[in-house]
């Protein structure tokens, strides 16, 4: 790795060794939920470098996800820093892909965040959501999305209502962003304010069909459209980094969510073509072209990207813990030493043993939508061990995306005869078999599972002259094929132990006597009962005629 050294105003950079080289490079960053990963990217497809920081997660209170923006650009410098010095050359251009729907506010003036970024898992206001179902269909028609607090719209507003952040909006000195919109702030040195259309669909203010914010919409969670960035194509120009960040002005030329910058990394920029991502959450999207698809049967509606980097729209489903269920049996329960022993735990057993888990630790995404459900584990007997607990977070994975890619066939009127997939659980070959196995279709793994870094470089790349097309750029990739090996019986046996472990967990979130308000409510028609019982014994009584002596 190249020394550090010192620029002019005191920041510190790497210096890329020098290659004999005239081939165009990209560097790619993907700020997840978990770390910053950055690739350098050669026009010829190569991983010419690579670097990863992870993050610290913040769990102020039981359903809150926070994250330090100041940390996450920390972080991501590093880790952009170690892949320019490991590669040896100086990127031509920036593609940038981020978690969505994570939010943060900041000063204009000084550039500090003014809290810590509420992260998309956070549930803090699922009160509020549920305020707004008679609004359900007004915000649907508009955004393709749902009251739910994994968007960012309530998120903000919770946000506006402390007095230190409202202040500084009435002053209109406030920003608001998703993570590409506040490391695009910093990285070019707070000259540019801006998002792309994917990113901008996700947080229940923006209108999909007019790409454009909502001025309705911001009205109904009170927040003031000034504070929100500019929407620009997802190729584009979204401005130059400050020169001290990587010893040279690079422009960033590709932006895109998480998602769907996957989704262009396997190449489905065309309508019918379809992936799945198991990172953090698992989110399967449909590309449907120039069509905006109506959301419904828990499925939603987002923007993507065409073959140019322009906005088409797909359907998505969203659930929300996936890979994250392997960290916590790691980091939470201590059951596993490392998220790869999973693989050698699921392989150990001839069978899942009735054991399932239901992986609501941050509530139901896709296709139930219960933000107050729980994680749930079904089947334990005492001969239950870790392998039952790491087969059965695995095994979920497989079962919630197969619920998902039924309806999205039913919906889009689609037949999928293959499954493209990728994050960092498709390294699993456990999971991509049982995955086959399950759906009855095989699954197809990319030579390079990164695609998302992968996709924001083809957006910047296409945008900055790496590429020339789209073809171009998915031209190197190869694929790894998984094919069913389990009878279709034993398969629907499974799915419908999974299914029943999911109604079991529904039925417990959304009990009455569970919430504090449903037992005092219960308390309260309990002592109403009595109270009428012993009001009925004393006229009882009372009628009674009394006998003589």
């Amino acid at each position: 790795m190249s020394e550090a050294l010192l620029s002019e105003d005191g920041s510190v950079y790497f210096p890329a060794r020098r290659v004999d080289t005239q081939m165009k490079h990209v560097l790619a960053i993907d700020q997840g939920t978990t770390g910053t990963t950055a690739l350098v990217i050669a026009a010829d497809g190569r991983i010419a470098g690579r670097g990863y920081q992870e993050i610290t997660q913040h769990y102020p209170q039981p359903g809150w996800v926070e994250h330090d923006a100041e940390a996450i650009l920390e972080r991501t410098l590093l880790a952009a820093r170690d892949a320019i010095a490991m590669s040896g050359v100086r990127p031509d251009v920036i593609g940038i892909t981020n978690q969505r729907e994570t939010i943060v506010l900041w000063h204009r003036d000084t550039g500090k965040p003014l809290a810590r970024a509420i992260v998309w898992q956070d549930r803090r206001t699922t009160e509020r959501c549920a305020e707004l179902r008679n609004k359900t269909t007004f915000i649907a028609e508009r955004t393709g999305l749902r009251p739910d607090p994994y968007f960012s719209a309530t998120k903000i507003e919770w946000l506006l209502k402390k007095p230190e952040i409202a202040f500084v909006a009435r002053n209109g000195r406030l920003l608001a962003g998703t993570i590409d919109s506040w490391l695009i702030w910093k990285l070019t040195g707070g000259r540019v304010h801006a998002t792309d259309p994917t990113n901008a669909s996700r947080t229940l203010l923006f209108d999909i069909n007019r790409l454009r914010w909502s001025k309705e919409l911001c009205d109904i969670f009170k927040i003031p459209i000034e504070i929100l960035p500019e929407v620009r194509p997802s190729a584009g120009d979204f401005g130059k980094t400050v020169t001290s960040f990587f010893g040279k002005s690079l422009p960033i030329t590709g932006v895109a969510g998480d998602q769907q910058a996957a989704l262009f990394g396997q190449g489905c920029y065309g309508p019918g073509q379809a992936k799945n991502t198991y990172g953090t959450g698992a989110f399967l999207l449909l590309n449907t072209g120039d069509k905006v698809p109506k959301a419904g049967e828990g499925l939603l509606a987002t923007v993507a990207c065409d073959a140019k980097g322009g906005a088409a729209y797909a359907l998505e489903a969203s659930i929300f813990v996936a890979g994250a269920a392997i960290q916590w049996l790691r980091d939470g329960l201590g059951i596993l030493f490392s998220a790869g022993e999973s693989e050698r735990l699921a392989r150990s057993l001839d069978s899942n043993d009735g054991v399932y888990f239901v992986p609501a630790l941050v509530g139901l995404g896709a296709p139930n939508w219960e933000p107050k459900a729980r994680g749930t584990i079904f089947g334990l007997t005492r001969g239950s061990g870790r392998a039952h607990f790491a087969r059965a977070a695995l095994e979920a994975m497989a079962y919630g995306s197969a619920e998902m890619l039924g309806v999205m066939a039913k919906r889009g009127k689609v037949k999928f005869e293959s499954l493209r997939v990728d994050g960092g659980a498709s390294a699993n070959n456990w999971l991509l078999q049982f995955q086959s196995d399950i759906l009855g279709i095989p699954v197809e793994r990319p030579d390079m599972i990164e695609t998302t870094a992968l996709g924001a470089a083809g957006l910047a790349g296409i945008a900055g002259g790496v590429w020339s097309d789209a073809a171009e750029f998915i031209g190197t990739r190869q694929f790894t094929r998984f094919t069913p090996a389990m009878q279709p019986e034993a398969a629907d046996e499974l799915k419908a132990g999974w299914e029943r472990a999911v109604r079991a967990t529904l039925g417990w979130s959304r009990d009455p006597a569970g919430s504090t308000a449903g037992r005092k409510k219960t308390k309260k028609k309990a002592a109403a009962k009595k109270t009428a019982a012993k009001n009925a014994a004393v006229k009882k009584t009372a009628a009674a005629p009394k006998r003589s002596k």
